[in-house]
């Protein structure tokens, strides 16, 4: 792991660099923005760029030698081996487009995997004020005041409630998410963006976030370790844990995620 020596100074790294990103994501949004689009048609800011080298300029200032697979380098080819130990997923900004509409609902998320599972992971979403970080066994919620973390405090999913709160992505809701929503009729059903769906359910404010439709594994390693930390997890629809790690296919392919249901204590 480099100079890290434990996944506690680890989380601490990633909770600096989530907050330094988040810093330079806000400038660019108070001061304004040109929108372009990538090669996959997705939408692509100045402060999606400015929040990856904020985070890939920390991780080799303290000399962590872990690889790191991080959205906007991987867009531009660099995508590092990952082999089957420990390696990091970055999303420097999740919820584009929630960021170009102006809504608060964007997010910096870093997450450690290690042997295909989420193990630690921080979402920070600075238009809230609100950090999220978690290791196995740990979650917390911590509120942000002028850019520095105020006292932690736990959360914990909650055995799910009938009918459920359901959360849908307020970008990419499919038909698929439709019908899945319709199963239960009398649902509480809230439209969010990014990976702060994860962090509802993970602080029991929510119990389903279904997701269906192509998915990016940096678009969920960090809030799905925060989830798993507070006793919910994402599972693939055929029930199995959601797993990380190249699957085939070259360049991005190979960090494209099936559809799945993340939830809190079944």
């Amino acid at each position: 792991m480099g100079m890290m020596k434990d996944d506690a100074a680890l989380l601490a790294l990633f909770e600096e660099l989530a907050l330094a990103a988040g810093a330079a994501i806000m400038q660019h949004y108070e001061a304004g923005f040109e929108v372009e689009q990538k090669a996959d048609d997705t939408p692509v800011t100045a402060a999606d760029r400015a929040a990856e080298k904020v985070i890939l300029d920390g991780f080799r200032n303290v000399g962590l030698g872990t690889p790191c697979v991080s959205e906007e380098a991987a867009s531009g080819g660099v995508i590092p081996a990952c082999g089957d130990g420990n390696f990091l997923l970055v999303d420097p900004l999740d919820g584009t487009r929630e960021f170009i509409a102006r809504r608060p609902d964007f997010t910096v998320n870093i997450g450690l995997i290690r042997n295909g599972e989420p193990v630690a992971g921080v979402v920070y979403a600075p238009a809230r004020d609100l950090l999220y970080s978690a290791r196995p066994g740990s979650a917390f919620e911590i509120p942000v005041v002028g850019g520095k973390p105020q006292e932690r405090r736990a959360i914990r999913a909650r055995p799910r409630r009938s009918p459920p709160a359901i959360l849908a992505s307020r970008s990419h809701c499919t038909d698929e998410t439709r019908a899945f929503i319709a199963r239960y009729p009398d649902a509480e059903t809230v439209s969010i963006g990014s990976s702060l769906k994860f962090c509802m359910i993970a602080r029991g404010d929510a119990d389903l976030y279904p997701r269906f439709g192509r998915t990016m594994q940096w678009d969920t390693a960090a809030g799905d370790a925060i989830l798993r930390a507070a006793g919910g997890m994402a599972r693939t629809l055929d029930g199995a844990p959601l797993t990380y790690g190249p699957k085939g296919g070259k360049g991005l392919e190979a960090f494209v995620s099936p559809s799945f249901v993340a939830e809190g204590v079944g």
